[in-house]
């Protein structure tokens, strides 16, 4: 499995038992719905190596506990340690409506209400305070912030995002 076709859903954080056991935390708003998952792909060196897990279960409700099949002992939890954990992106749950995952709109349009197509999305930034949608058109970058307020319609079968950007943002870098 490569992690182009996975998403990242947390990082083991610390051990939990002698036994092996481990704690995750989590990169979701819906924790319980991987309370009661089978396997998952850990990122060790770099390669993503399938491990099974025995138990399962939330932990005060902000980490996942997990007893792998073949992690029975603290010795074989620190090697673990700090690993992220993804998950195939057919696993994750689809959304509807103005809520999308941002790997799900590279390559969509982009229309603004008063400059029409502004160019295609390249990819959504957010490392920063605030979200950004990384546009580009005739080899121009534009950042556009990703709110409530600009960001009016997702159109998935046309591939479009329909924004309301604020006044001179388009400009300031398509001029």
């Amino acid at each position: 499995m490569r992690k182009e076709d996975c998403f990242y859903l947390g990082k083991v954080v610390s051990k939990y038992s002698y036994k092996g056991e481990v704690l995750v935390k989590l990169d979701t708003d819906e924790p319980e719905i991987y309370e009661n998952m089978e396997s998952i792909f850990v990122s060790i060196r770099g390669n993503l190596v399938p491990f099974f897990i025995d138990k399962c279960r939330l932990h005060k409700s902000a980490l996942l506990r997990i007893d792998f099949e073949d992690v029975k002992d603290e010795e074989a939890a620190d090697r673990i340690l700090g690993a992220e954990l993804y998950l195939p992106l057919s696993l994750l749950p689809k959304l509807e409506g103005n809520k999308f995952y941002y790997h799900e709109i590279i390559g969509f349009t982009i229309k603004d209400s008063t400059h029409g197509d502004i160019g295609v999305v390249t990819g959504v930034n957010d490392t920063t305070s605030q979200v950004l949608i990384e546009v580009e058109k005739n080899g121009k970058e534009l950042l556009v912030p990703l709110t409530d307020e600009i960001l009016t319609k997702v159109d998935r079968k046309n591939r479009t995002l329909f924004v309301s950007t604020p006044e001179g943002l388009v400009d300031l870098y398509l001029n």
